[in-house]
């Protein structure tokens, strides 16, 4: 049967064509529904991409101190951790976050001599993020009781985000009896505040 000059499938098929696909309602109204939830979800994004940033760094360091300090206790000898650029020489910088190196300093100089190989060696930040020591502390040594040697008591590293946010800072602390914790912005420990 014909209607219009068309057969009944040539009509069938020429109204099916014309129900795929979207309407521009339709179109409008997935753009929007897109738009809402990257909205929500690019905050979310940047906020778990600074704190896994911001824990990653200060944990480097913390780590590499509490290695530093197993070795010394280990091995029975001085092992320091200074700020290195290069992963060989200690650089005098009380910035942390041009990267620094663990080596066993057995004639505790503070100071990578000739012999003293690094045990390891933390690159400079790839992120603006500033990681500055009290009491203008460029290195620290542990001796073999575990002890850290020729710092305040109280040293404190204070990393924060390029904004300076408080959100995002973290403070590494350390005492003389070797002991290291990191804390929040505004958390005082042993007189010490996170600032």
């Amino acid at each position: 049967m014909e209607r219009g000059g068309f057969s009944a499938k040539a009509f069938a098929e020429r109204r099916s064509a014309r129900t795929a696909g979207f309407t521009l309602l339709e179109l409008l109204i997935t753009m929007s529904i897109a738009a809402i939830l990257l909205t929500l979800a690019v905050p979310s994004f940047r906020y778990v991409t600074n704190a896994n940033r911001i824990a990653g760094e200060v944990n480097g360091l913390l780590g590499d101190l509490q290695f530093a300090r197993s070795e010394a206790v280990k091995e029975g000898r001085y092992v320091t951790v200074c700020v290195s650029t290069d992963g060989q020489n200690c650089n005098g910088s009380t910035t942390w976050q041009q990267g620094w190196i663990v080596f066993s300093d057995p004639t505790d100089v503070g100071v990578n001599g000739a012999g003293e190989t690094p045990l390891r060696w933390q690159k400079t930040f790839s992120s603006t993020d500033t990681f500055l020591a009290s009491q203008n502390v460029a290195a620290i040594t542990f001796n073999r009781e575990g002890y850290a040697v020729g710092i305040a008591n109280g040293t404190l590293l204070e990393l924060h985000d390029f904004t300076n946010t408080t959100a995002w800072t973290r403070c590494l602390y350390v005492n003389l009896s070797g002991e290291m914790t990191t804390e929040l912005f505004g958390v005082t420990n042993n007189g010490v505040t996170c600032s």
